[in-house]
């Protein structure tokens, strides 16, 4: 079984990723695990403390002669910003008038929740841990996943379809998304460039505002092979695991599976995608074939061999340049809600660490069907697998 943890704060030393389960004999390039850690720190909107860090992952464990061993693999990437912090967050007893307290939750954040559930005095060490800084880690561990399901075939992608009021009013290729995806300049991430300059305005009112723009994003997982996940067990639905795994995500407030918001308000002959079936091989596992994929790819909890599609409807920001209301954690009186720096858009880059969440949860399910100690058993269990639907 695939398992990934994290550990790790926004201004601690550095940040730590754990994943076990993966076979042995994966290739895996560093070049692209720090790709993706780059693609997670872009977008028109990020704060300042992108300035600061520049994230590479150092593998300690697990990895060797640019291959998976089996055994767990540990990676870590370094703070930056941990010397201005050391003397203020010390793992010794240090000295407490250097404490920087966060003295007033912030409305929208874990803050003021945290600090009662934990009985803290104030808010920075629920800050600490609850900040977005954390799926750095995420999208460590998923680019290990992706690499993994490359070697199946499967690729996993995002793209930005709403920013603020500005919407994508048209559905997005393959070949778009990857392209998006390739490069090395990124604004908004959306495929169609007039839309992405409307979004520009959306992000560049807010900033003069002094205020945050919500937005949604779009993970499409490629060339997805039907049967994975079953209906027969609530806890082991695919839609319900993905939708967890994507709904885990710092700001993220709903999860979408395929066309499943417009389909609330639309007949069954409108949302059902019919099935035909194809006299000649389509060059995919099975020749059963959709016109359209309202499903996302997902039936019953199990994929139908059409792109999976995984929307995240993101929340705008919580921390405000200009403060919302709050109190004091220490008199209770009125005040306006502590301030630390922040972004003004982050829907791109909640989009890369969705893609690792997507990849994570994948992988999983890939490595639970078809099994395999090493990558040459389990790529033999699959090419099987995929025989057998062929000729279904």
């Amino acid at each position: 079984m695939i398992r990934f943890s994290t550990a790790g704060e926004s201004h601690g030393e550095a940040l730590i990723a754990l994943v076990s389960g993966v076979p042995a004999g994966v290739p895996i390039d560093l070049d692209f695990v720090n790709r993706e850690l780059w693609r997670r720190q872009q977008g028109y909107g990020r704060g300042g403390r992108m300035k600061i860090e520049t994230d590479k992952a150092h593998i300690l464990s697990g990895v060797h002669h640019g291959k998976t061993i089996g055994s767990p693999i540990a990676i870590e990437i370094v703070n930056r910003d941990w010397k201005n912090w050391e003397e203020k967050l010390p793992v010794e007893t240090g000295d407490p008038s250097k404490h920087q307290a966060v003295a007033s939750p912030r409305p929208g954040h874990a803050d003021l929740a945290g600090a009662i559930k934990y009985n803290f005095a104030d808010a920075r060490y629920i800050l600490e841990r609850s900040s977005a800084r954390e799926t750095t880690s995420r999208v460590a561990a998923g680019a290990l996943a992706k690499q993994m399901l490359r070697e199946i075939g499967i690729e996993v992608l995002s793209h930005v379809i709403r920013v603020g009021r500005v919407e994508l009013n048209r559905g997005a290729t393959w070949a778009e998304i990857q392209a998006v995806a390739t490069k090395d300049e990124v604004l908004l991430s959306c495929v169609d460039a007039e839309t992405e300059a409307h979004m520009k305005e959306e992000v560049e009112e807010a900033s003069r505002t002094g205020d945050t723009v919500n937005g949604i994003f779009e993970v499409v997982v490629h060339n997805v092979p039907t049967g994975l996940g079953t209906h027969v067990n609530w806890d082991e639905r695919l839609d319900g695991l993905l939708a967890q795994s994507v709904m885990s995500l710092q700001a993220v407030k709903a999860v979408e599976i395929g066309r499943g918001v417009i389909a609330s308000s639309q007949f069954g002959s409108q949302v059902h995608d019919p099935i035909g079936y194809a006299d000649h091989d389509l060059g995919k596992p099975t020749r059963f074939t959709r016109p359209h994929n309202n499903a996302g790819g997902l039936e019953g909890g199990i994929s139908n061999g059409e792109d999976i599609v995984v929307r995240g409807y993101l929340k705008p920001i919580a921390t405000l340049r200009k403060p919302l209301e709050s109190v004091r954690f220490d008199t209770r009186e009125k005040t306006a809600a502590s301030y630390e720096r922040s972004d003004i858009c982050v829907v791109p880059a909640a989009g890369v660490a969705a893609e690792a969440m997507v990849a994570i949860t994948l992988a999983g399910q890939v490595q639970q069907k078809f099994g395999g100690d090493s990558l040459i058993e389990m790529k033999r269990n699959f090419l099987g697998y995929i025989e057998q639907i062929r000729s279904y």
